[in-house]
């Protein structure tokens, strides 16, 4: 019996690697004829998963699934899982002869590599570790928004598809935010409370990650829109509730989150959404919804900042970043300071991926080993690491996917216009997060950014293939002659 035990121990190894490779199989054999499950099980984990536990009481951490791997393989097993998704998408539509739709988008983020392969060159000539100039804590995160991006393009093919990844994000947001609205009003909310555990506020929240509240908002962006467009889509009664629900939850979620970022980009999120309305319905949505989702926001303003010591008035959003008359300078402004500093002496080329911004150990929330390697605010994090050229592709970037997206939403058809919507107002959620939190260094923003970001891309690939196919299948019977029909621009 104890020989039976040692070998049961001494195979179990490999008995894990084997059971590993028949998954692979099984998972490969799924992508090529399924690969939207492939995207659906990636985009779960990001749904789901809470990335922080900053603010948390708890003294026993973990890894955790978003960098679980990136010690040996110097990226998030995620990443690589996902490239491995990509890789089966890829494959299953060239056997189908799916064209690979368009993306004003690639140019870009190939213009990252590039300037990521810079970067490893020169702190590789400095000695540098390869670990260290590939840290997600530099801009590496972005590069790896691209084949998540491509992924779901070459995942949802069909309206039907889109229309079916439209419920799926309603479901997820909705089951987020019941998850978040029972453990707020029947526990003490999220553990993760760095307004009470840290700062003494006599408050408890839904969810503090950001990226919570993202999927709140992109679902009741397709919520929202469904409900409200002119242009009525025939569904069942069980999704005209699920809409409903979706609308109700998300919105008290996003609220009751007591995050500044999370209101002022909810209420930017909704100015998108109104936009895909006629301006008879905007002014009707106006005055029944924004009576409700104000004295929403007005009453958690004011028991949050109500409690906060030097807030005051309606400067009381932005009290930590204003400069004081006296005294020393905040820690959110030190830190701003101290990054602009190394900046503005290496305005070209930025400290490097790898760098640290002098004199981040004045600042108590870098005294970890990570101290330096990020700050509170994308946009400055990105001129601090990359330079003026990395300043040059963010606003390139955004600007070519704004672009996009408003010809998007004019254009493409009613049963998908819910997701193209989802996608813009995601972004525009994430606007002041982009200004003044750490959005790029998390995985799990980067990829949700990444998610938000092919939705339009995905609701116009699908109307452009709809009105190309008859074309197609009338050539394929030899009716060579027909006037193809215009497809949408």
């Amino acid at each position: 019996m104890q020989n039976f035990i040692l070998y049961v121990y001494t195979s179990l190894p490999f008995i894990v690697v084997a059971l590993l490779c028949v998954l692979a199989v099984i998972g490969a054999g799924i992508g090529m004829v399924r690969p939207r499950w492939l995207a659906y099980a990636y985009m779960l984990v990001f749904f789901c998963m809470n990335s922080t536990t900053y603010g948390s009481l708890s003294t026993v951490g973990s890894p955790g699934i978003y960098t679980r791997g990136s010690g040996v393989l110097l990226f998030p097993l995620l990443f690589w899982m996902m490239f491995a998704f990509w890789c089966c998408a890829r494959v299953s539509a060239n056997f189908q002869r799916y064209p690979t739709p368009q993306c004003n988008l690639r140019p870009w983020f190939w213009a990252w590599f590039v300037l990521l392969c810079g970067h490893v060159a020169v702190g590789l000539f400095m000695n540098v570790k390869l670990q260290d100039i590939l840290t997600v804590a530099g801009f590496s995160n972005i590069i790896w928004m691209a084949p998540l991006v491509s992924l779901l393009l070459l995942s949802f093919r069909t309206r039907e598809d889109v229309v079916e990844l439209s419920r799926f994000i309603m479901l997820a947001g909705l089951g987020r935010a019941l998850f978040g609205l029972v453990r707020w009003a029947i526990f003490k909310g999220d553990p993760n409370n760095v307004y009470a555990n840290m700062n003494g506020l006599k408050i408890k929240l839904t969810f503090f990650d950001i990226n919570d509240s993202l999927l709140c908002t992109i679902a009741f962006a397709i919520a929202a829109v469904n409900l409200f467009q002119v242009v009525k889509t025939r569904r069942g009664s069980f999704w005209h509730l699920v809409e409903w629900a979706t609308l109700c939850m998300t919105a008290m979620c996003v609220v009751l989150s007591y995050r500044r970022t999370a209101w002022i980009g909810f209420v930017l999120a909704g100015l998108i959404v109104m936009m895909r309305f006629p301006m008879r319905r905007r002014i009707q949505l106006m005055v029944l919804g924004t009576p409700v989702v104000g004295v929403g926001l007005l009453y958690a303003a004011f028991k949050r900042l109500g409690q906060t010591k030097g807030a005051h008035g309606l400067s009381s959003l932005f009290f930590d970043m204003q400069s004081k008359r006296f005294g020393s300078e905040s820690e959110r402004v030190l830190e701003l300071k101290f990054a602009m500093g190394d900046f503005l002496s290496h305005p070209l080329t930025g400290i490097g991926t790898w760098g640290r911004y002098t004199g981040y150990q004045h600042i108590s929330w870098q005294a970890n080993p990570d101290g330096g390697l990020f700050l509170h605010s994308g946009v400055l994090h990105i001129a601090l690491k990359a330079g003026l050229p990395g300043l040059v592709l963010l606003g390139g970037t955004i600007f070519a996917f704004a672009a996009f997206a408003r010809r998007a939403l004019r254009t493409v058809s009613p049963e998908v216009l819910g997701v193209a919507t989802a996608g813009a107002a995601g972004l525009a959620f994430m606007l002041p997060d982009l200004l003044v939190g750490t959005p790029f260094p998390q995985v799990r923003t980067t990829q949700m950014l990444a998610i938000c970001l092919a939705l339009p891309y995905v609701a116009m690939a699908v109307c452009r293939e709809a009105a190309v196919q008859p074309v197609r299948e009338a050539k394929k019977r030899g009716h060579v002659n027909l006037v193809p029909a215009q497809a949408p621009l």
